[in-house]
């Protein structure tokens, strides 16, 4: 069983022992999902398979705060950035911008790529390697302008 996933269940213990409601409502979330991606998928959950639960769980608040922070909701948008914060926690240490940019860069080298038809390529080397300590969307960027 993956440690991350035991984390979870007792930190879903501990919100419970102190009446968090906001916080157990979120982690029960997250302990749905994971369930539901180890029943459907027939898979043991590993520390990868949680950090993509959490990673598609951020992303889904990040839209969301950014919609209501567009549709002049700041209550709902405070509530989306708080459920950010406690889902972060849970995340490896981020990687700097610099360490960003001396993987990338052996990507390149390594994959071969001349330009953007080989951002695939360069993407899936560089993705085990920083799952879960970048967000996604902005690596697909700086991939993009790396081979642009």
């Amino acid at each position: 069983m993956s440690d991350l996933k035991t984390r979870i269940g007792e930190d879903v213990k501990t919100a419970m022992r102190a009446g968090d409601k906001a916080r157990l409502m979120l982690l029960r979330m997250l302990t749905a999902e994971l369930k539901q991606r180890e029943v459907v998928e027939s898979i043991e959950l590993t520390d990868t398979v949680v950090l993509s639960a959490i990673e598609k769980m951020l992303k889904q608040r990040r839209d969301s705060e950014s919609q209501f922070r567009a549709g002049n909701r700041p209550e709902l948008a405070d509530k989306e950035a708080e459920e950010i914060r406690v889902l972060t926690e849970y995340l490896p240490q981020q990687l700097t911008a610099e360490e960003l940019d001396a993987l990338l860069a052996q990507a390149v080298a390594e994959t071969g790529a001349q330009g953007g038809k080989d951002m695939g390529k360069v993407i899936g080397w560089l993705k085990p390697k920083v799952q879960g300590r970048t967000d996604m969307g902005k690596l697909s960027g700086l991939v993009k302008a790396k081979l642009g």
